[in-house]
């Protein structure tokens, strides 16, 4: 028997993800474009489809596993994939045929209208039935070429649920296009919509009492709105991080008196320039240097081993009308806080208009997530894995200080910093809380 090497395909700018979830075992028989697995990035969980059908001959990856583009999932024995018929036979059946394609290792990226492209050409010299008959498409696949698979696949469109309007029920990428305005109009569900979970699951996995269902409506009025894509995609990640990672939050306050009375001035210089410095910029700054003075910050758990990068990318979190994004500022130990100002408000423009592509929201090593331009106090961050901290900041506001002779106004920020205790201690938290603090009240300390 001839078995398939179905690999990972294309998945966008993402070196290595996690495997997190395995759909299939030994044995079993699967239908292309079914999900294998999923795997999930530091933003977004995403699943790996087979590209073709057949039965799981041996599995290549485990739970935990890293993976990549072209990374060998699984080998499968391919549907067809039989001997060829005797050579005095003139007739060629389209399974041979693909039995004959398929004697080849395969790459997962290759549809299954790819691998049967001779199927066609058979069936007519053989007077079977055309191989995309849309009554019953080969091997149960839906009638598209291999381009709107692909875009059907980036979109998470399944193809099966699609009604093609083209030639003999052929899928088309308009088709695909009007199901997903269609599916996000709220005019139609997809199954995999009408048979979902409660949000939020049930707490069954984790030991806990089922999550009350409750009829609001019987209280009084309601309205009901699905949750946007981003904020299912964040809410999962939240909700792992909160659960999986002993956090733990200092609050602490940072006199920044001089230094916003430099940060109004700069602007004032600057004015004609059309960059406006934040608060913010400063405070990457500040937590470049921080990171680098207390490199476990700047780390990620990789297993058993502490993994320290020696680059800093900082991430800050946006609120859109969306929901929360996280775009980088890459290699912000490099940029002057000009330079980093510029790129915020590039990138939190780009957030809004929802324009903000994977590699700009990927490989932080740190966050920083702002309220200061709307208020509170202290709050606790959930920590964005793998990074093992992040530094919430609130609204700065004047207070009576003692200087030692007398109460005097002085501008207070709020900093919370959340640590991972696996990773960080109680007293290395306290040590960076303070030498952020330090920084931020003599901004030249960055320069030692």
């Amino acid at each position: 028997m001839a078995l398939v090497e179905v690999k990972v395909p294309d998945i966008g700018d993402f070196d290595e993800v996690a495997v997190i979830e395995l759909m299939v075992k030994v044995g079993d028989t699967i239908k292309a474009e079914q999900s294998l697995m999923t795997v999930e990035s530091d933003k977004a969980a995403m699943e790996i489809p087979s590209s073709t059908a057949g039965v799981v001959k041996e599995l290549r990856v485990k739970l935990g596993d890293k993976v990549k583009e072209g990374s060998v999932v699984l080998m499968l024995e391919a549907v067809g994939a039989v001997a060829p018929a005797p050579a005095e036979s003139p007739v060629v059946s389209a399974a041979v045929v693909t039995a004959q394609v398929a004697a080849a290792p395969v790459v997962a990226t290759l549809s299954v209208s790819e691998l049967t492209v001779a199927v066609p050409v058979a069936a007519s010299v053989s007077g079977l039935a055309p191989a995309h008959n849309p009554g019953a498409p080969a091997l149960g696949l839906p009638h598209a070429s291999p381009s709107v698979r692909k875009f059907a696949r980036e979109l998470g469109v399944p193809l099966e649920e699609v009604k093609g309007n083209g030639p003999k029920g052929r899928i088309s990428q308009d088709d695909v296009q009007a199901f997903t305005k269609a599916v996000m109009a709220g005019a139609t569900q997809t199954k995999a919509q009408a048979t979902k979970a409660p949000a939020g699951g049930d707490g069954a996995a984790l030991g806990l009492i089922p999550w009350p269902k409750v009829d609001f409506a019987k209280f009084g009025p309601i309205e009901r709105q699905e949750m946007g894509r981003i904020k299912k995609i964040s809410g999962a990640n939240l909700l792992r991080n909160a659960i999986m990672i002993p956090a733990v939050t200092n609050h602490d306050d940072a006199d920044i008196t001089e230094l916003e009375a430099f940060r109004v001035s700069t602007n004032k210089e600057n004015e004609k320039s059309g960059v406006k410095v934040t608060m913010l910029a400063f405070l990457i700054k500040a937590c470049v240097a921080a990171l680098k003075k207390y490199p476990e910050f700047n780390s990620s758990l990789d297993g058993d081993a502490i993994v320290y990068k020696n680059y800093w990318h900082i991430g800050f979190a946006a609120d859109t009308p969306n929901g929360l994004m996280v775009p980088v500022i890459r290699n912000a130990d490099t940029k002057g806080i000009l330079q980093i100002s510029q790129e915020m408000g590039e990138l939190a423009k780009k957030a809004r208009d929802g324009k903000l592509s994977p590699a700009e929201m990927t490989g932080a090593t740190f966050t920083i997530s702002s309220l200061g331009g709307i208020g509170g106090k202290y709050f606790t961050p959930i920590i964005n894995a793998p990074e093992v901290a992040i530094l919430g900041v609130c609204k700065s506001t004047h207070e009576p200080v003692w200087d030692g002779k007398q109460f005097v106004p002085r501008l207070m920020l709020p900093l919370s910093l959340t640590w991972d205790h696996r990773v960080i201690d109680g007293a290395a938290a306290a040590r960076f809380n303070a030498y952020l603090g330090q920084i931020l009240g003599d901004f030249r300390r960055v320069l030692l």
